[in-house]
């Protein structure tokens, strides 16, 4: 699950440079964002083996964890860019979203439990350890294609 936090930053960042070159491409990068939740969500389903019974019941909870991870992430930086543009910021206010920052970290961690909790009901132990290493590789593979500038890149474990 730390690699949906992966992914969020990934997609943060690439947001980030996509709004330098294009202010007003949003609906684009939100498309992108969709598509790229659609295609870990395929990822998993494959690699999981899920049966279609698993797969509504996994959907909806897999989901819904990913979005109160994304909130717990969104607020922590929204804090950090208001402290980040205020000039001046007291050491208290420094303390706030650093703590937060810091914190992040943990809240994801007891997300990821509450969650797995309810997973370990619907998917074997087997499709839990597939679930963890497919979320992995679909963050590896991610970072490959960026680091690749987008080329497809065949992976050794592919093979």
């Amino acid at each position: 699950m730390k690699n949906i936090l992966s992914l969020v930053l990934i997609m943060v960042l690439t947001a980030g440079s996509a709004v330098a070159q294009a202010p007003n491409d949003k609906p684009k990068r939100s498309e992108w964002g969709k598509k790229m939740v659609e295609l870990k969500h395929e990822k998993i389903i494959k690699e999981t083996e899920m049966t279609d019974a698993q797969k509504e019941q996994f959907m909806p909870l897999y989901e819904a964890m990913g979005k109160e991870i994304y909130q717990v992430n969104r607020e922590a930086r929204e804090l950090e860019r208001k402290i980040s543009a205020k000039q001046d910021a007291t050491d208290d206010e420094y303390l706030q979203a650093a703590e937060t920052m810091r914190t992040v970290k943990a809240k994801e961690c007891e997300i990821e439990a509450k969650y797995f909790e309810k997973f370990e009901k619907i998917l074997s132990k087997k499709q839990l350890f597939q679930l963890k290493r497919a979320e992995n590789n679909f963050t590896r593979d991610v970072l490959n294609n960026k680091k690749e500038g987008g080329k497809k890149r065949e992976r050794i474990s592919d093979k």
